[in-house]
């Protein structure tokens, strides 16, 4: 009973003119979701089951990369010793001969009465000698005529000259120098003009 005026009060208004159906559909809503929030938590255990397993197996990963780690540098520290210890074996086995020259030299110098062919003997046991030293890589670092550098000499003494053009210069070679490749293994013992 709807009277002419514009006002529509509460009392006014009739069933028919209400909507109930979106309340029913909201309500179904509501309770799909409520459904789906109990069921991602009773699923959450999977996700942490899941997580569990995740980092079981990227420990045990991490534990046995750990041991092969622990075990290459074990391995690798042993063979670094056995290089030093038996490094320079090699260079011995190849100096061998040089002791049965030497040996079969003095051998010969006892019965000897040639004096110019024991000479002769030595300087080929000499020379190759320096042959083996060329073919390892050593070879002697010239001094003699050469401007001293403390890098590459090592002066003993200086000695005054008269000539100018020697000051700075080295004069004598007391012990001759070696270097291994570019390595400098041991200095010349020079003298120095002053």
């Amino acid at each position: 009973m709807k009277k002419n005026n514009d006002y529509t009060g509460p009392e006014e208004l009739y069933e028919d003119d209400m909507n109930l159906e979106p309340a029913r559909e909201d309500k179904e809503e509501v309770e799909e979701q409520k459904a789906n929030v109990e069921d991602n938590l009773s699923d959450e255990a999977d996700p942490v089951e899941e997580l569990q397993v995740k980092y079981d197996d990227l420990n045990d990963n991490y534990l046995r990369l750990h041991a092969e780690f622990d075990n290459f540098r074990k391995r690798t520290l042993k063979e670094k010793a056995d290089i030093i210890k038996s490094g320079g074996e090699r260079v011995l086995t190849d100096m061998l001969p040089f002791a049965d020259d030497f040996e079969r030299a003095l051998q010969a110098l006892h019965t000897a009465e040639d004096k110019e062919a024991m000479v002769e003997g030595m300087d080929l046991i000499y020379s190759k000698f320096l042959n083996f030293l060329n073919q390892h890589g050593v070879k002697e670092i010239e001094a003699l005529g050469q401007p001293f550098d403390a890098d590459k000499f090592e002066a003993i003494t200086t000695v005054p000259v008269q000539d100018k053009s020697q000051k700075g210069v080295i004069i004598d070679c007391v012990q001759k120098g070696y270097q291994l490749n570019d390595k400098i293994i041991r200095y010349p013992k020079v003298i120095v003009g002053e």
